[in-house]
């Protein structure tokens, strides 16, 4: 698999393959990324394969079920299954060639290609702040809902390199941090 979509020879969109993994045992974030990936997906003019897995040998045999399918990319829901077998997931990644996304940046961090979700800092000092204001006397229920703002987006370079991929400079650029 060359990902031609990160590499210098582009592929159109309308030529690529994309599958989003789910645990079906986790419904309701499953069926809002089923939902929101689909939707992107006819914004292209393209399907998306959805993938289940649900244990950690589920999640084996989806990335052996990947090549066959002819999938040029997968993105990974955030899931807590998924983050607790985050290594066996960017390994499995690595092995069979397939450029993956995922939701955090622990996931690069573990070996995977490229993360975009909320950044740990930031959600980190939200909880910080709510904290404080309820040791200060204020009632939680009186306290508004927030929603996280900042989002990272983290490339690992060594990953890229591994599956034989040319990141281009301009997404380089946009990245919030580049593992070399």
């Amino acid at each position: 698999m060359n990902a031609p979509w990160l590499a210098g020879s582009w592929m159109p969109f309308d030529q690529l393959k994309v599958a989003v993994l789910v645990d079906p045992h986790n419904p309701v974030p499953a069926e809002s990324s089923i939902k929101d990936a689909q939707s992107a997906a006819s914004v292209i003019g393209r399907p998306i394969e959805v993938v289940t897995a649900s244990t950690h040998r589920d999640i084996d045999t989806a990335f052996a079920n990947l090549g066959p399918k002819g999938i040029d990319g997968l993105v990974v829901n955030p899931d807590p299954l998924f983050l607790t077998r985050r290594v066996q997931l960017a390994t499995l990644a690595a092995r069979h060639m397939v450029p993956a996304i995922y939701p955090i940046r622990e996931y690069a961090e573990a070996g995977g290609l490229m993360s975009y979700g909320v950044s740990d800092v930031d959600r980190h000092r939200q909880v910080g702040i709510y904290v404080g204001r309820i040791l200060n006397g204020e009632k939680p229920a009186d306290l508004p809902v927030q929603q996280l703002t900042k989002f990272e987006f983290v490339i690992n370079l060594q990953t890229a390199r591994l599956l034989g991929l040319e990141v281009p400079p301009t997404l380089l650029a946009r990245a919030d941090e580049v593992i070399e």
